[in-house]
């Protein structure tokens, strides 16, 4: 099977993985949004019919769905690996904890973009609210567990979690334009690891 669009073949190819469309999907949500995300659009980029997409999904939403589960399951194994990382030096941790919330800004926008245009969706649609609620919650608990190992109070950890993970979402926005200068991820590390790490040290670290 196989049709002709403008300028090019397509042909269904079912040798395309789930992962293949879903990879064609987040960059069609980092270019335009969730708006972008059209099964035809994305097989043209593919160079494959839409026959080829029913191979691996039902319907557009189940491909969005996709994205949605992938997204979750990734931040979920991010959470795991730090929730084992117990080091003896808990401002060390929160310094690689923030290496990793900022790791995808600055000169690599896609993650941060995806994540942007996710919580847009999550507005309107209550599935995709429902999940950037539990991530935040499961973010917000590994905030607290390492400021609770830096300070031994676990009402200052939760304070500190919250300005962390504020501070956080406050530089992924600030460091969304493209025409940043190329100190200002650095300099707005260490101001949160100087205010709300280092400062909190106590005298036995």
């Amino acid at each position: 099977m196989n049709s002709r669009a403008p300028g090019k073949t397509t042909t269904v190819n079912p040798s395309l993985t789930r992962d293949d469309w879903l990879d064609a999907a987040f960059k069609a949500v980092v270019d335009g949004g969730f708006d972008n995300v059209r099964v035809l659009t994305i097989a043209n980029t593919l160079g494959v019919t839409r026959g080829s997409f029913y191979w691996h999904f039902s319907e557009q939403s189940d491909l969005v769905a996709g994205l949605l589960q992938r997204w979750r399951d990734r931040q979920a194994a991010v959470d795991r690996s730090f929730r084992h990382q117990v080091a003896p030096d808990p401002p060390g941790e929160l310094l690689r904890l923030l290496d990793v919330a900022l790791a995808h800004v600055g000169p690599d926008l896609e993650h941060m973009r995806f994540e942007l245009a996710l919580r847009g969706l999550g507005r309107r649609d209550p599935v995709v609210a429902q999940a950037l609620l539990e991530v935040d919650q499961m973010r917000m608990g590994l905030f607290v567990e390492k400021f609770e190992r830096l300070t031994g109070d676990a009402q200052s950890a939760a304070d500190l979690a919250t300005l962390f993970y504020l501070a956080v979402v406050g530089s992924h926005q600030a460091l969304s334009r493209p025409s940043n200068p190329s100190w200002l991820k650095d300099h707005l590390k260490r101001v949160i690891h100087e205010y709300l790490v280092r400062r909190q040290v106590p005298t036995a670290f």
